[in-house]
């Protein structure tokens, strides 16, 4: 018998609506979200692109108005990656619902997680650090 029973599914650390959380991130994310989101790309792609060319997309997208359609991809990786639930639906509503919201609930998480997008990627959180290879003698 399992006395230690189902451990029950992740849950996101803050609430699609708690932008006010974190005033500097929501300041940000308002005024340019494309930063935001930049820096959410390059962690959650683990420094394979950086926040730079990520938000440079995301802004470009949002002159044409398409910008929710790529932070929801976002989401999803973020989801998948942690495996959070669609939540309070699914990831394109959200973004084209809230997507200020989506993008700082998001950030929250990533810093929720030992993550600190604004430094960009730097490695999985309490990694130990890289080995050296042993010094040569003579």
């Amino acid at each position: 018998m399992n006395t230690f029973g189902p451990s029950s599914p992740p849950k996101w650390s803050a609430q699609l609506c708690d932008c006010g959380e974190n005033p500097a991130t929501c300041f940000i994310t308002c005024c340019l979200p494309c930063i935001t989101f930049g820096q959410i790309a390059e962690v959650v792609d683990e420094g394979s692109n950086s926040c730079v060319a990520q938000g440079c997309v995301y802004g470009l997208l949002m002159s044409i108005t398409c910008h929710w359609l790529y932070s929801c991809l976002y989401r999803e990786k973020l989801r998948a990656k942690f495996g959070l639930p669609a939540e309070p639906c699914c990831d394109c509503c959200v973004h084209f619902c809230c997507d200020f919201c989506a993008l700082c609930q998001e950030h929250a998480e990533l810093k929720a997680r030992g993550f600190d997008p604004s430094k960009g990627w730097i490695g999985p959180p309490n990694a130990p650090p890289p080995q050296m290879p042993p010094t040569m003698f003579r």
